[in-house]
């Protein structure tokens, strides 16, 4: 009689499977709650004890180390010694290993959980079980996944039974289950820190979760599931699948409702477009070409703040992503579908919008919640270089987070440069400005208005190009002074004096820029010259 082993935390499917396999004729060893949840379904089942003559012991810490289980698990049909020696110690071959793990991760996403609960919820027994069941995947089917059962099924009805190719793909599947398991329990101890002293046993050591745990580890490993296939990369020629992260967070955990496959280039586009609708807590748009904005824009409710922002550069917009931190109700979704965009990312869609974003068939239509959270894997930005990685903790604009004001301005680390102090006006537009302009590609100048941009020199190889950018763009519009009165930002320092005289030339009445320049009394001098007001937050927003 063929044998099944099951021991399950996710218990999803588990009825159903145990009692298919029953079904054809195999005898079911469990342990624990899996043994009594397929009792109370009148699934018969083997205890583990019965298998190993052994009571489970330590409150089930050990219950399936043991050589009548792994045995019965690593031994090889086509060796005749390793039968022989099943056969000497009265061990039964296991040909089916179902078995996933206690549900670390999920403990772990408790900010307020206790250490030594969550010491409790490392798995030991399974983990050996699976890397068992996987290293001799020839002989032994192992199932970490309740998708898979139906599958698993199918090919048990094979003639010969499952192929290689299935038991191998399940062999991988299980090794990255594992490795993502033991990946999450490094990255979540490394949270926690000692407090005390004394021996291990004294019971004189607290560990505690360090509120704001380091995104840069000693050792940082990555636990990646696939989303699914891309088409290609950046180009045609370029294998490029999309992936996320566990726990699953943002463009990892978004659902598409709508529209064409999602490609490389439009997922970075949909990241930039909503990193910036999520710096605004006002209703705030994004319009993303090549992930620089060419409009942002906050208004009164969500449809108005993505027409401004539309409008700031409509020429750029057409074809554009759009970045929204509102869900689309159905004002929104109708001047959604009034131009041509290829996707739209936002919290969520009101059951009446779907139907006239379903009128343009080919447009994406992406919902996810971005907001971020205190889980260090959400805060970190990995990026691959040659040979190597480079991780950084993601950007925040928090000097900005609060109104700036005259009164305001000491506490969010800003100081006025020039003679003349920005007017209420000018802080609000600073602001606004400054929260644009950290998502600019570097070299960046933008000029806007309180509420949304004029104009966005991005991506320039020296500041004052950027202004000459901005100010061509600009140029497109019917005004014939569209940057009179306006503001500007800077994501760095002006080296030199010319970048800030073309802003003056430009029209803008007020700058803001982090300062630090060697050469800032020259510049701090030129503004001066033009009464325009400059403001430093002493802070730096690159974007490479």
């Amino acid at each position: 009689m063929p044998r099944a082993l099951l021991s399950v935390s996710d218990k999803t499917g588990l009825v159903p499977f145990a009692q298919a396999l029953a079904a054809r004729g195999y005898e079911l060893v469990s342990t624990g709650g899996t043994a009594k949840a397929l009792a109370a379904a009148a699934v018969p089942v083997t205890g583990i004890s019965d298998v190993t003559g052994f009571p489970e012991i330590m409150d089930g810490r050990v219950k399936t180390l043991h050589p009548a289980v792994h045995g019965g698990i690593l031994g090889r049909r086509d060796r005749p010694d390793d039968m022989a020696t099943l056969a000497k110690h009265r061990i039964t071959p296991i040909d089916i290993v179902v078995v996933n793990l206690y549900p670390f991760v999920k403990a772990a996403a408790k900010p307020d959980v206790a250490f030594d609960a969550l010491v409790e919820e490392i798995d030991i027994g399974g983990p050996g079980m699976v890397r068992s069941a996987a290293k001799n995947f020839q002989d032994v089917l192992i199932l970490v996944d309740p998708a898979d059962y139906g599958h698993a099924l199918a090919e048990l009805e094979r003639p010969g039974g499952p192929s290689r190719e299935f038991r191998f793909d399940l062999a991988r599947k299980a090794f990255a289950h594992t490795a993502a398991y033991d990946a999450a329990i490094a990255g979540t101890l490394a949270e926690f820190s000692m407090t005390g002293s004394g021996s291990s046993s004294s019971g004189s050591n607290t560990f505690v979760r360090v509120k704001e745990p380091s995104v840069i580890p000693l050792r940082l490993s990555l636990s990646l599931h696939k989303i699914k296939e891309l088409r290609y990369g950046e180009n045609p020629h370029q294998p490029a699948g999309w992936y996320g992260i566990d726990p699953p967070f943002g463009l990892g955990s978004a659902q598409v409702l709508q529209g064409k496959e999602l490609s490389f280039t439009n997922l970075l586009d949909l990241d930039s477009a909503a990193r910036i609708a999520l710096e605004f807590t006002e209703p705030a748009a994004a319009v993303i070409k090549h992930t620089n904005p060419c409009g942002g824009a906050i208004g009164r409710t969500i449809d108005e703040a993505y027409v401004r922002a539309r409008e700031a550069d409509s020429l750029a917009a057409f074809g554009g992503i759009v970045g929204l931190n509102r869900p689309i109700d159905e004002a929104t979704a109708r001047v959604l579908v009034s131009t041509f965009i290829e996707a739209v990312i936002a919290p969520g869609v009101h059951e009446n919008a779907r139907p006239i974003l379903a009128t343009k068939a080919n447009m994406r239509v992406v919902v996810a919640d971005l907001q971020p959270d205190s889980v260090p894997a959400h805060r970190r930005e990995v990026r691959s270089i040659l040979g190597a990685m480079l991780v950084q903790q993601r950007d925040d604009v928090a000097e900005a987070r609060a109104a700036w004001s005259a009164n305001a301005a000491a506490a969010a680390g800003l100081k006025v440069a020039t003679k003349r102090s920005p007017t209420d006006a000018e802080w609000t537009a600073l602001r606004f400005a400054w929260r644009i302009c950290a998502h600019v590609k570097s070299n960046a100048v933008i000029f806007t208005d309180a509420s949304r941009t004029l104009a966005i020199g991005a991506g320039q190889m020296s500041r004052v190009d950027a202004v000459q950018v901005a100010v061509m763009k600009a140029g497109r519009t019917d005004a014939r002074n569209p940057l009179a009165g306006s503001v500007a930002a800077s994501d760095a320092f002006f080296p030199f004096r010319d970048g800030l005289d073309a802003i003056a030339a430009a029209g803008a009445t007020a700058v803001v820029q982090p300062g630090g320049s060697l050469r800032d009394s020259e510049v701090i001098a030129a503004a001066d010259e033009h009464g325009l007001a400059m403001v430093f937050t002493g802070k730096r927003h690159f974007r490479h």
